[in-house]
């Protein structure tokens, strides 16, 4: 996965990368099925580099339990993510994060949530990048 496509009509110059939000190509998120896209912004997740990306959630949308295999970072731009640590969804668990919230998560650490509202969240880190759902089932590629 690379920067998106529209990423190539924005650069200003050097190595600046300058996208407006309505020049983002949103697609489908084959790890997390509908109801969820994805844009691109930098990297190639599955890569050892740096990468930035967007999902858009739908209002009501599970994320259920999983792992990545490094840090995960997160800037809630839009809507409200509620997110919690654990292995289980337990919807009364979670941390109510607004726009401008930040969650920062470990490799490994099991986590859930679900948004609330049409929800937008920028996510940065190095790669290579990852999801594994803790139950095999939940992961829509199975």
């Amino acid at each position: 996965m690379v920067a998106a496509t529209a990423a190539a009509d924005v650069y200003r110059g050097g190595h600046h990368i300058m996208i407006e939000p309505d020049e983002l190509e949103w697609g489908p998120v084959g790890s997390m099925g509908e109801g969820a896209e994805i844009a691109f912004i930098e990297g190639d997740i599955s890569q050892e580099e740096p990468f930035t990306f967007r999902l858009r959630l739908e209002d009501g949308y599970r994320i259920l339990p999983h792992v990545h295999p490094e840090y995960e970072r997160v800037t809630v731009l839009s809507g409200t993510l509620h997110f919690a640590h654990g292995e289980e969804f337990v919807p009364d668990e979670t941390h109510k994060l607004k726009p401008g919230s930040v969650a920062i998560m470990a490799p490994g650490d099991p986590m859930f949530g679900y948004a609330e509202g049409e929800t937008i969240i920028q996510l940065h880190g190095t790669g290579p990048w990852g999801i594994e759902y803790l139950n095999p089932e939940d992961d829509p590629r199975n």
